[in-house]
Parts: structure tokens; C-alpha cells; sequence
């Protein structure tokens, strides 16, 4: 999801200066546009670029002073900073809100080191998430962009030449680290002895490409600059020929060096060395290349590769993914080294290639939510049923009658919302007669609506004892789903998972088929809330089936619905969304068909959480407004802290921060009212980031840092997230 819109830096080169506009760039940008006019001496210049040059040639000497490299590196980038920019960019550089920072240059501009332009000891490349995008006179084909869905293909391509045990190195490390998220990226490593004929052959079948190992500039030919492999260059010619037919990967990380095993100094035309390869790759449909401009030393380059990887997978975009390996350079080795200034990005900065591990916690939240609606009403109406037909056949369930219509007018009464009423109709058929088990899991449901998990939880194993004092093992199976559903909002995982089988095996014992299939989709949920899809689909396929056999029953039918809608939740999270869709709607269907508003809502907002991750943001909308009425109409108090978290969300996305704003705090509140833990860390989640776009630190401390609090006690990914985003603001 995208956090903000970037900021635009748009300069064209004239004769005797520069014409620049900056804006921001998103669905509702401005129709007219400002742009203003500097004089530039080209030759002075120039001269800055050489001295800069020369700064970075004296990185990792001997006896070179840091502090030294520092300042002369700063007050070159302050002079290019006042003599580049015109008044009224530089203003909206150091008011603007944005993170991301587009520079649109012509190729005649690529030479000046725009990244290191520094304002009061600031650089641009650390204030950014700052990408380049190159405007050329060239006549181009419009490259054909790869699509992106499912898991990642990685090619790492590491030491081709065998020669350079450091970049055989870095490749390896960077396989094992990204090895561990086999469900995000599935990683291919080639080493030692790599012809161009391979590379050839197998570029275009990867997303992303990293090259640890040498490379070649030609200044008289830049054509043939290229990629040193065992048997000569895949040069940037080679790489425009292979991309003629077929989409080549959409990222690119050139980790690569001169042929030379010490660091040969740069020349002062190593711009458009860098540029010579890297616009082969981006005229072939590459949309973000990253290159380093010089050989560095081989731990800080793996420093940095790992840091920018491990951002990526967590959804972040290229350009942040970028500006934080800078920054981890800078905490391990200090700013004055210039490390971190070696590296530039090609690329929308704003562009990520992974969907947002935050935007986890909002599948997760789902996962969560959707599941826990749908089971547990649907365990209360199964209940009914059974108890109706112990009604009308055995007699035993009740020796007056009344109860019964008590009982019923109960249900209309919660198919309505009246919530109060529910409870109050429920509790004095339970005080009269404890044996009356159809009426616990009404109110418990009705407490969870009421999002009060407390009271629920009792009424749980109230239940529990009664029906094993009575020895109905089917209301006894009923009772632990419930209490493990119970234990797994408030992240109880393991006890959740202890009732969950207990229920099961209880159910498989008595040929319990109903309870059977319930237990089955819960278990299933939790395995897909720890993104174990395979073991979660398996589960899911035995509860369909169970359902699918029984379909004719109105109970079993109910339930099949509750399946089409949790596979269509995994397909979500698999990000497979015409699967996804496809279920969604079979469950919808359904629901529809047996009148069920809740479960309706939950529909609703997952299909439209389908189109937001399509970008069709007005169905979005539409979804999420359907089911918030629905929510509304029955007072949901838990689901309406969603509800609202996921419609700020989707404003966050469409970029209206006013409307996100009011969004999470309803959120908020409304999980606040209830002691709602999970939603409240959520919500505050998402106002942290919230007020980090919009600058304000402090504010976004104090909601990270309710969040971390509530994640600490509960889910260690989503710890380790928020723990992130506190370290960014400092």
C-alpha cells in the first residue's frame, strides 16, 4: 500500500541553465503545473562533480580522516544545492511531507550526483526514498513491464568468474537470509563458472536479478560495457537484444565492480559509465536497476545487500529499501565513511515488488475477524437447530414450552441487533433451566459482538460443564470450538489450538460430522494466520467436502458457504485474486440465499479488500460501505473497529490523509470502548504511520508504541514491524 504520493523533481536542461517543476504525482495531481528557471555556469559544475568525484575515490584509504571526507563532501553538495535548484524548489523540498522523491532528468544531466545535493548538512538521498528516472532522445519500443504475482523468482548470479570469493560470499548469505521466506521468494543461486549463454537463456524466467561480481565500461563504445561472466561480457547490446521479445526481471541489483581485486579510482565521467548498462536494463522493461559506482569493501556490501532485501520482503518500496541500507551503513560505519553514498537507484522510488507486511497485519486482521464471525454465529444456529429438534422429537430439552419461544423470539431479537434484549431473553432461560444448552452459544456470540471477550469466554465453559454434565458431546464439541476461538483473538495461540483439537477429536469420535468440519475450518485459519497456506487449503478441502456431502442439510450448507469463504481468504493472502474473487463469490451467493446480514458484511469486505489490491478503489469503497451499514445496523462493536481500520486503509491508499485520519480513530475508539486489544494495536498502528508521513514524530511514537506494547505480549512478527517503524523515526 502506498503511503503517500511522490513528490516529483522534474529538470530539463536548456542552454545556459536548467527548467525545473517539482509536484506531486498521483490520481488527482494538479491539471497546471509551475515551472521556474535557474542560470547555471555548466563549467563550475562540473568542477563540483570532479571534487565530489575525488571525495569518493579516497573512501577506505589509509589515514584518510572521515570527519574531513564529511565536510568536504557536504560543502560540495551544498553548492550544487544552491546552484541547481531555483528558490521555490528548494522551499517545497524542506516543507514537503512526502518521502519519496522522484528526479525526472534528461540524459545530458545524468553526470551530476543530484543524490548528494545537501541542504544544511542534509543529503538528499537521506531525506528521500529518492530514485531517478532518465528522459532520452532516443527512438525506443515502450519496454514491456514483467508482471508480478505469486511467489517471487530470484536469480542470484555471485562470483561468475571465480575469482572474487567475496562476492561468492555475499551471494550465499543473501540465498540462506532469503531462503527463510521460501512463501515470498524462491531463490536460485548460480556460482563459479557462469557463461553469457546461460544468463541469455534464463534471465527473463526471474523477477529479480542480483549480480555480485565484475563489470567492464567502455567509454568509447558504451554499448559494449557489461557484466564479466567465464566466458567474456554480457554487455548492455546483449542485454537490449534479449529484451526485445520477452520482459525481462522487473528489479535488477548490479552489485558489481571493475575488473581490478582493489578499487581503481573513478573517473569523473562514472555516471554515465554506470548509466550505460543500467539504461539497457531499464529500456528492456526493467523497471528498478540498483547499482553500486565503485568496488567497496566486501562486508559493507553485504551489509547492505542483506538490509535492502530484508526490507523488500517486508513490502517496503525500492526507494526505502534503498534509503535504509544507507542508513544501516551509516549506524555500522559511520557517516563519514561514504559508504553509503556509493549506490544509485534507477526507478519509481514508491514502487514495491512485495505486498506490505502491515498490510499483513490487515490479512491477518481478516483472517482473524472473517473467520471469527462467521464460525461462531454459525455454531449458535447449528445449536438452534439441534436444540429444535430435540424440541419437537424427545421432549427432553425443556418441560415448558415457553422457554422455547423464549428462545426463538431471542434469535429474531439478534438478527435484528437488539443486543440487550438478546442477553437479557437468553440469561432468564439459562438461570431457570442450565440445561437449556442452545441459549450459551447465543450468548456468548452476542457478548463477542458486543466485543465483550470476557464475559464470553465464561459463558464458553459454562457451557462446557453443562453439556458434559449432561453428556451431549455435541453441544460439549461446540463448547471448546468456542473457547478456542475465543483464546485465538485475544492470541492465545497455543491454548486456541489445545481446544481446537480437543473438539476435533471429540467430534471424530462421536461421528460428529457438523462439529467435525467447524473444528476443521477454525484450525485451518490457524494455520493460515501463521502462512502455513498449504496445511490450511488441505483442511479446508476436508471440511468442503464434509459440507459438500451434506449440502442438502441447512446446518451443513451453512458451513459450506463459511469454507468458500475462508478458501477464498487464502487465495487472498496468496494474493491469487481471480481464485479469491471466485470463491468470494460463491460464498456471497450463499449467504445471500439464507439471508445471513453478518456474514454478508464479512463478504463485503473482503471482496472489496479484492479490489483494492486490484486498485479498483470506487468498488473498494462501495464493499466496504455495504458492510459497514450491515455492521451498523446489528451494533457489531468489534467488527466496526475493523470496519473503520480497513476503510482508513483504503483512504491511506487512494492518498485523502484527512479521511484515513477520522477512519483510524473511530477505529480506535470503538476497540478502545470494548478493550478491544488486537484492534486497538492495529489501529494505532496504522495512526502511527499515519502521522510519520505526515512529519509529526512525537505522534507517532506515542501510537507505534501503544501498538508494540499490545504485539509484544502477542505476535513477534508484528513486534519486530512496529519495532522497525520506531528505529526509522530516529
Amino acid at each position: 500500500m502506498q503511503e503517500s504520493n511522490p513528490l516529483v523533481l522534474e529538470i530539463f536542461k536548456l542552454e545556459t541553465g536548467l527548467k525545473m517543476s517539482v509536484f506531486e504525482h498521483g490520481p488527482l495531481a494538479s491539471t497546471l503545473r509551475h515551472f521556474s528557471q535557474c542560470q547555471v555556469s555548466f563549467v563550475q559544475i562540473h568542477t563540483l562533480c570532479q571534487e565530489i568525484v575525488s571525495v569518493l575515490n579516497k573512501i577506505g584509504r589509509r589515514g584518510t580522516d572521515p570527519r574531513e571526507l564529511l565536510r568536504s563532501l557536504q560543502k560540495s553538495g551544498q553548492l550544487l544545492w544552491e546552484y541547481l535548484l531555483t528558490k521555490s524548489v528548494k522551499e517545497t523540498l524542506r516543507s514537503t511531507k512526502s518521502t519519496d522523491l522522484i528526479v525526472s532528468l534528461d540524459e545530458e544531466l545524468i553526470h551530476i550526483p543530484w543524490e548528494l545535493l545537501c541542504d544544511a548538512g542534509t543529503f538528499l538521498c537521506l531525506n528521500f526514498n529518492l530514485g531517478r528516472v532518465v528522459r532520452t532522445k532516443e527512438q525506443v519500443s515502450p519496454p514491456q513491464y514483467r508482471s508480478l504475482s505469486g511467489t517471487m523468482k530470484m536469480l542470484i548470479l555471485a562470483n561468475p568468474t571465480s575469482d572474487l570469493r567475496g562476492a561468492y560470499l555475499e551471494g550465499m548469505f543473501i540465498k540462506n537470509e532469503l531462503d527463510r521466506k521460501r512463501k515470498q521468494i524462491a531463490i536460485h543461486f548460480k556460482s563459479t563458472q557462469i557463461d553469457t549463454l546461460y544468463v541469455k537463456k534464463n534471465l527473463r524466467d526471474y523477477d529479480i536479478v542480483h549480480f555480485a561480481g565484475h563489470c567492464e565500461y567502455d567509454s568509447c563504445h558504451p554499448s559494449h560495457s557489461g557484466w564479466v561472466f567465464s566466458d567474456g561480457k554480457l554487455t548492455a547490446q546483449d542485454v537490449l537484444t534479449v529484451g526485445e521479445d520477452f520482459s525481462l526481471p522487473s528489479l535488477v541489483f548490479s552489485n558489481a565492480c571493475s575488473s581490478a581485486t582493489v578499487a581503481e579510482p573513478m573517473e569523473s565521467d562514472y555516471q554515465e559509465k554506470s548509466y550505460s548498462l543500467a539504461s539497457a536494463f531499464l529500456y528492456s522493461g526493467v523497471r528498478h536497476y540498483v547499482g553500486a559506482l565503485r568496488k567497496i569493501e566486501d562486508p559493507v556490501s553485504l551489509t547492505f545487500a542483506k538490509e535492502f532485501y530484508t526490507q523488500l520482503t517486508l513490502g517496503r518500496s525500492v526507494g526505502e529499501c534503498v534509503r535504509v541500507g544507507r542508513l544501516k551503513l551509516i549506524k555500522d560505519y559511520g557517516i563519514g565513511t561514504l559508504h553509503w553514498a556509493t549506490y544509485l537507484l534507477y526507478g519509481d522510488p514508491n514502487f514495491a515488488l512485495f505486498r506490505a507486511r502491515s498490510k499483513p497485519l490487515k490479512l491477518k486482521k481478516m483472517a482473524k475477524l472473517s473467520a471469527y464471525k462467521r464460525p461462531i454465529a454459525f455454531v449458535s444456529l447449528s445449536l438452534f437447530l439441534l436444540a429444535s429438534a430435540a424440541y419437537l422429537y424427545s421432549g427432553l430439552a425443556s418441560r415448558n414450552p415457553s422457554t422455547y419461544v423464549l428462545f426463538l423470539k431471542s434469535k429474531k431479537l439478534f438478527q435484528k441487533g437488539d443486543n440487550d434484549k438478546v442477553l437479557m431473553t437468553c440469561d432468564s432461560i439459562v438461570r431457570k433451566e442450565p440445561f437449556f444448552l442452545a441459549a450459551y452459544p447465543l450468548i456468548a456470540q452476542t457478548h463477542q459482538r458486543l466485543g465483550d471477550k470476557d464475559n464470553a469466554l465464561r459463558t464458553y465453559f459454562n457451557y462446557a460443564m453443562f453439556s458434559e454434565k449432561k453428556n451431549d458431546f455435541k453441544h460439549l464439541a461446540a463448547a471448546y470450538l468456542g473457547i478456542g476461538w475465543t483464546y485465538y483473538l485475544e492470541g492465545d495461540y497455543p491454548k486456541a489450538f489445545d481446544f481446537y483439537s480437543k473438539a476435533l477429536s471429540l467430534s471424530q469420535k462421536k461421528h460428529d460430522k457438523l462439529n467435525e468440519a467447524v473444528a476443521l475450518r477454525k484450525m485451518a485459519v490457524w494455520y493460515m494466520d501463521k502462512e502455513e497456506y498449504d496445511k490450511a487449503l488441505e483442511l479446508l478441502t476436508k471440511s468442503s467436502e464434509l459440507n459438500r456431502e451434506r449440502k442438502y442439510l441447512y446446518e451443513h450448507k451453512v458451513h459450506l458457504a463459511c469454507d468458500y469463504f475462508n478458501i477464498g481468504l487464502l487465495f487472498t493472502n496468496k494474493e491469487d485474486l481471480a481464485a479469491a474473487k471466485d470463491f468470494y463469490t460463491k460464498s456471497l451467493r450463499l449467504f445471500e440465499s439464507l439471508r445471513l446480514k453478518e456474514e454478508l458484511s464479512d463478504c463485503y469486505f473482503n471482496l472489496g479488500e479484492v479490489h483494492q489490491m486490484e486498485k479498483q478503489y470506487q468498488k473498494a469503497l462501495d464493499c466496504y460501505m455495504q458492510g459497514l451499514k450491515i455492521d451498523e445496523g446489528l451494533g457489531h462493536a468489534l467488527n466496526l473497529s475493523s470496519d473503520h481500520d480497513m476503510i482508513g486503509e483504503l483512504y491511506m491508499e487512494m492518498g485523502d490523509v484527512p479521511l484515513a485520519e477520522e477512519h483510524f480513530k473511530k477505529a480506535l475508539e470503538s476497540a478502545e470502548s470494548i478493550q478491544a486489544r488486537l484492534e486497538i494495536a492495529s489501529a494505532s498502528f496504522n495512526l502511527g504511520l499515519l502521522y510519520k508521513q505526515k512529519g509529526y514524530k512525537n505522534k507517532a511514537r506515542e501510537y507505534l508504541r501503544q501498538a508494540q506494547e499490545i504485539y509484544s505480549q502477542v505476535d513477534t512478527s508484528d513486534y519486530e514491524m512496529v519495532k522497525r517503524e520506531l528505529l526509522s523515526l530516529d
